[in-house]
């Protein structure tokens, strides 16, 4: 699905550089520090396909991370930067977390089972971001995502459902969030007043209103989404019993807060955390409610410099964000497992006289007959990928792109 993410608040985000040397010069380059630096570290995780690269690519507010039906599209350890005024923000972009058998499934990469926790220990906030569509997962939280919260409690989190408009029954989203959180949101318990109970085809409600909610309330200075969701919790029926603690408490009460060490046995029974500190509803992929958490993810922002120049969007190279996004379109056009066994390599790679950027890739297959499925019956499904792909590189690189592809067998 295409997204066409929203610009932040009167900033628009820096374009991916076009060649190696210009990415790899920023990267170098000292980060143009303001007065008094800002910075966030935020590891997205949950399970594969709950949305991380969408709403990765929402925040940043360019399409940077592949984004597929089928799981393992992120394979990469990218990072996404935000810059803000003076603060930034850099998104880990985490590989779903898998099981080591899934995982043999897939032939992934051991990679793909170390990451996460490798992104998790660099994290300042943790977001766990459950797909609320998907009625076999949305009651509990993975055991692996249970693990990896386990193993870093003194990391705040916050909850984030993902896909709520697709819910059609509203009073589900409360059943859900009482499941994922155990009843308990930043030490209080949540208390469902029963607006929602009576009506439970919530056609009276707009639906956005629900979404809006967000039970805690932090004490710091409100910001207009703040005060927005605040207006809209009034009227959605989720709250919390009793006012929560300032958001910027003291470090003694801080200490306190601090969630107890779990043992394997006690997460085998748990099927939500009661630590995270907020929640919020989105639709990632219609960017709704998105500037609330990134306003949100601001405000968590602690003084540190910065780590990238303010230029900077990604850190993958140019190739790879191309890649990524070819290989994306190739994994939802394909059938099942074809799309694996794809290798893309870069023929060529060089600036027109335009100011264009010219690219040729091979699709290298395995077999004759995964070629004629990638090309497709009057070559329809390879022009279509070309067509797509070359559109979100055009948003990615801000300059005309010329794309071409070819299909080959190994």
């Amino acid at each position: 699905p295409a997204e066409a993410p929203a610009a932040p608040l009167g900033q628009h985000p820096p374009p991916v550089a076009t060649s190696r040397e210009k990415q790899k010069r920023l990267l170098k380059h000292r980060p143009d520090q303001p007065r008094n630096p800002k910075v966030l570290k935020i590891a997205i995780i949950g399970a594969p396909n709950a949305g991380k690269s969408t709403l990765s690519n929402q925040l940043l507010g360019r399409k940077v991370f592949p984004v597929s039906r089928k799981v393992h599209t992120t394979r990469c350890k990218a990072r996404g930067v935000i810059t803000q005024e003076d603060t930034q923000l850099i998104i880990l972009d985490t590989p779903g977390l898998t099981s080591p058998l899934k995982a043999k499934r897939h032939h992934l990469e051991e990679a793909m089972l170390t990451d996460p926790w490798e992104s998790m220990e660099h994290a300042d906030l943790v977001l766990v971001l459950v797909d609320v569509s998907d009625h076999w997962t949305r009651n509990a939280l993975s055991k692996e995502v249970l693990k990896c919260l386990a193993l870093f409690p003194h990391i705040p989190s916050v909850l984030v459902l993902n896909k709520v408009d697709i819910l059609k029954k509203k009073f589900l989203l409360l059943e859900i969030v009482t499941d994922l959180t155990e009843g308990i949101v930043n030490g209080k318990k949540l208390e469902v007043k029963s607006a929602f109970k009576d009506d439970s085809s919530s056609s009276a409600k707009s639906p956005l209103q629900i979404t809006r909610a967000s039970p805690p309330e932090s004490k710091a200075p409100k910001s207009p989404c703040q005060q927005e969701m605040d207006q809209a919790q009034e009227g959605s029926g989720l709250g919390s019993s009793s006012d929560v603690r300032d958001a910027k408490s003291s470090p003694v009460t801080e200490k306190a807060q601090e969630p107890k060490q779990y043992g394997p046995k006690e997460l085998r029974d748990m099927k939500g955390w009661p630590h995270f500190q907020e929640i919020f509803m989105l639709a990632a992929i219609h960017g709704e409610e998105v500037d609330t958490l990134k306003q949100y993810l601001l405000m968590q922002a602690k003084p540190g410099p910065w780590e990238f120049h303010s230029d900077v969007l990604t850190s993958q190279t140019p190739q790879e964000v191309c890649d990524n996004i070819i290989r994306e379109k190739v994994l939802e056009y394909l059938p099942l497992e074809v799309p694996y066994g794809v290798t893309q390599v870069t023929e060529m790679w060089e600036e027109g006289e335009c100011g264009e950027l010219l690219i040729v890739q091979n699709l290298l297959v395995p077999r004759e007959s995964h070629m004629r499925m990638l090309i497709g019956r009057g070559g329809k499904v390879i022009s279509r990928i070309a067509q797509e792909a070359g559109q979100d590189l055009m948003n990615a690189f801000l300059c005309d792109v010329r794309l071409k592809l070819k299909v080959d067998v190994k």
